[in-house]
C-alpha cells in the first residue's frame, strides 16, 4: 500500500506535470503580433496585462516564428524602473508614417489600461504626500489615430475598462465613441466586500468626503456593497439589504458566448467596471453585468440615470473589423505565469483559487479571461 502510494505521488508531482509542460514545449508556434498598450504599469509584474501574456504563452502566440513575448518588454506605455525611475514609450512618440507601418504589421492591438499612472501614486518618498498630477495616461490623439488606421486594416482590436475613462480628453473619447459605436456613461463602479470606511483601507477619503458632501448625509455603511463613482466624482453607494438584493456583481453570458466564446452561464466579479451604451445597430452583448438590485436600489440607479444590467462585453465581429469592449479590469488578474508553461493546466484549474472568497480574483482569469481570450484570439489566427 505504502509502495502504491508513492508511485501515486510521483506521477502526481512529477510524471503528469513533466507531461504537461513537454506537450506545452512542442506545441508549435504561431506567430501574432499583437501590439499592446499599458499605461498603468507601477511594478515590475506588469500586472495590468499579466493575464494576457499569460494566455498567449499557454497558448504558443509568439511575437515571431521563435521569440515569445515578454511581460516586461513587449508593450508600449509605462515602463517602470528602479529608484522611482522610469521610462514613458507609447506610441505618442510615433510619427503618422510610423503608425501606419504598425497597423499593417500588427494582426491585433490590444488596450488593456489607459488610466495611467499619478505622481502621488508613484513617488513614494519625501514628505509623503506625493508629487501632484498625472505623470502619463489617457488615451492620446495618436492611439486614437491607430485604431482608426487598424479598424481600416480590418485588424482586430481589444480594449477594456480604463480605456476612455479618466484621464482620457472628451474629445478623444468621442472620437473613441464614434469609431466604434460604444457610449461611456461616465460611470464607473466596484464592489466592495466591507463598505466600512474605518475597517476598509480600499474606500479611499476623497470617495467619503465627496459622497457626504453631495448627499448631506454622514458615510455610516457598515455591509457589503457596490460603490458608482461618476465622471465629476459622484458618489453613490448601494449596500446589501438596504439596496441590493445580492451585493456582489455577476457577468450573465449569451448563448452564443457561452457557445463562441467559451464563457461559463455566470460568474462573480468583484473588480472595476464602467457602465457603457452600445449601439446595438453595430455592436452585439456578449455577456451583461447583473446588479441584484431591490425596489429601493432600483430607484436610487433610475435616479442617476444608471442601469442594473449593461454590458460586460461588447463585440463587433464581420469582414470588416472584429472588435471587443470589456467593460472591467478583465486582464487585470492575480495569476502566477509559471503556470502558462503547461499544456492542459485549465483541467486542473480549482487548485488555484477558493471562490468561497468575495474579493478572489483567479476563478475570473480561470473560468472567464482565459477561454474567452483564448477563442478571441485563436479566431484571429484562422483568418490569417
Amino acid at each position: 500500500m505504502v509502495k502504491k502510494i508513492f508511485f501515486a505521488i510521483i506521477i502526481f508531482i512529477v510524471i503528469i506535470p513533466l507531461g504537461m509542460w513537454a506537450a506545452w514545449f512542442f506545441t508549435p508556434n504561431q506567430k501574432l503580433v499583437v501590439a499592446v498598450i499599458d499605461k498603468s504599469v507601477i511594478t515590475q509584474n506588469r500586472e495590468k496585462h499579466l493575464s494576457l501574456n499569460w494566455v498567449l504563452n499557454n497558448n504558443r502566440i509568439t511575437k515571431t516564428s521563435h521569440q515569445a513575448y515578454n511581460a516586461k518588454a513587449d508593450y508600449f506605455g509605462f515602463f517602470p524602473e528602479d529608484d522611482e525611475n522610469y521610462k514613458i514609450k507609447g506610441l505618442e512618440r510615433f510619427t503618422h508614417t510610423q503608425l501606419k507601418k504598425l497597423s499593417k504589421d500588427a494582426d491585433a492591438v490590444y488596450f488593456t489600461d489607459t488610466y495611467g499612472v499619478y505622481s502621488s501614486d508613484w513617488y513614494k518618498k519625501g514628505d509623503g504626500a506625493g508629487k501632484p498630477g498625472l505623470l502619463y495616461g489617457g488615451l492620446s490623439q495618436n492611439d486614437v489615430d491607430f485604431l482608426k488606421l487598424m479598424k481600416k486594416e480590418k485588424k482586430l482590436i481589444l480594449a477594456e475598462f480604463n480605456t476612455i475613462g479618466s484621464p482620457t480628453l472628451s474629445e478623444n473619447r468621442h472620437e473613441f465613441e464614434k469609431l466604434f459605436g460604444l457610449k461611456w456613461t461616465g460611470w464607473t463602479g466596484r464592489y466592495f466586500d466591507n463598505l466600512d470606511k474605518d475597517r476598509n483601507s480600499d474606500i479611499p477619503q476623497w470617495m467619503v468626503t465627496s459622497y457626504e458632501s453631495t448627499n448631506g448625509t454622514k458615510w455610516n455603511f457598515k455591509k457589503s456593497g457596490i460603490i458608482f463613482v461618476g465622471k465629476e466624482q459622484q458618489v453613490i453607494v448601494l449596500e446589501e439589504g438596504t439596496d441590493l438584493n445580492r451585493s456582489m456583481p455577476f457577468i450573465k453570458s449569451t448563448k452564443n458566448a457561452r457557445k463562441n466564446l467559451s464563457l461559463p452561464a455566470e460568474i462573480k466579479y468583484p473588480f472595476w467596471f464602467d457602465v457603457m451604451q452600445p449601439d446595438l445597430a453595430i455592436n452585439t452583448i456578449a455577456a451583461s453585468f447583473d446588479i441584484d438590485v431591490n425596489a429601493k436600489g432600483k430607484a436610487l440607479l433610475a435616479q442617476h440615470n444608471i442601469p442594473f444590467s449593461f454590458p460586460a462585453v461588447t463585440s463587433h465581429t464581420g469582414s470588416d473589423y472584429d472588435f471587443y469592449y470589456f467593460s472591467g479590469d478583465f486582464s487585470d488578474n492575480p495569476v502566477n505565469f509559471k503556470s502558462s508553461y503547461f499544456k492542459g493546466i485549465s483541467a486542473f484549474k480549482s487548485l488555484f483559487y477558493d471562490d468561497r472568497q468575495p474579493l478572489e480574483r483567479a476563478s475570473f482569469f480561470w473560468k472567464f479571461y482565459r477561454p474567452m481570450l483564448g477563442s478571441i484570439l485563436k479566431n484571429q489566427k484562422a483568418k490569417l
